[in-house]
């Protein structure tokens, strides 16, 4: 779980400007975090079977939002897969 510091944090290297929290590449970024921690989580925990449904619930959600900017902004596209070190 991301504490309020680390989120605000995540959410500010994002943001396109001062007052989003909810853009594409933001939520993109929020999500990719979460995933990072979860995975960590599973690695220890490897019996933890909810858990991994959240997972794979947020890697798909993570997906769809990529996708969407892929087609509608492809400038904060490869910005935002640049910057978190995702490839497609």
């Amino acid at each position: 779980m991301l504490t309020k510091r680390v989120k605000t944090a995540v959410i500010k290297d994002a943001a396109i400007h001062e007052s989003d929290n909810g853009s594409a590449p933001v939520q993109v970024a929020i999500l990719t975090r979460k995933i990072e921690e979860l995975t960590n989580h599973l690695k220890k925990n490897k019996k933890d079977f909810h858990s991994r449904r959240g997972l794979l619930q947020m890697v798909a959600d993570r997906r769809s939002h990529l996708r969407y900017l892929e087609k509608n902004d492809k400038r904060r596209y490869s910005t935002i897969v640049k910057k978190l070190g995702l490839k497609k």
